[in-house]
């Protein structure tokens, strides 16, 4: 897994469990955060915090599809999405709805994934930029990312 985006996050942590676990850490961390600090950005060109929230319920877009096609299509050719592109409309969204989308499709993704047998998390995919891939491999940079997000929004 070495050659993953995330993998140093993920380490030898179950993937699928990690992306179980990502809705109540996350709520751990905005529960405790005041308005002024979700709002607040670390740097110049940094997310704030609702941003990441944002950011994290697009990315589960993205991810579901990839799984999905995954598994519905002979090794289907994935696609990369630019972040920055993605991010030019987040103050269009609040805190409630970047949340409220992220934990609806995690929970969907999350049964999805549970249903999975062990062929189909083998099936495989190209990414253009990386090469060959499985889908168990998009779970793991799934719960990877999930991990770098939390530790900086923990910090």
């Amino acid at each position: 897994m070495s050659g993953l985006p995330y993998a140093e996050a993920l380490g030898s942590r179950d993937p699928q469990q990690v992306i179980a676990e990502t809705p109540l850490r996350l709520a751990r961390v905005l529960e405790a955060l005041t308005p002024e600090e979700i709002e607040a950005q670390p740097a110049l060109g940094k997310w704030s915090v609702r941003e990441i929230v944002a950011h994290l319920a697009d990315c589960e877009i993205a991810w579901g599809w990839r799984l999905r096609q995954a598994l519905a299509e002979e090794h289907p050719a994935i696609q990369p999405f630019d972040q920055e592109a993605w991010s030019r409309v987040y103050a269009a969204y609040s805190l409630a709805q970047a949340r409220a989308c992220f934990e609806a499709l995690r929970a969907w993704n999350v049964a999805f994934v549970g249903a999975l047998s062990e062929a189909d998390k083998q099936r495989p995919v190209t990414h253009p930029e990386r090469g060959e891939e499985t889908l168990w491999n998009i779970l793991q940079i799934m719960a990877g990312h999930d991990l770098h997000h939390l530790e900086r929004l923990e910090k």
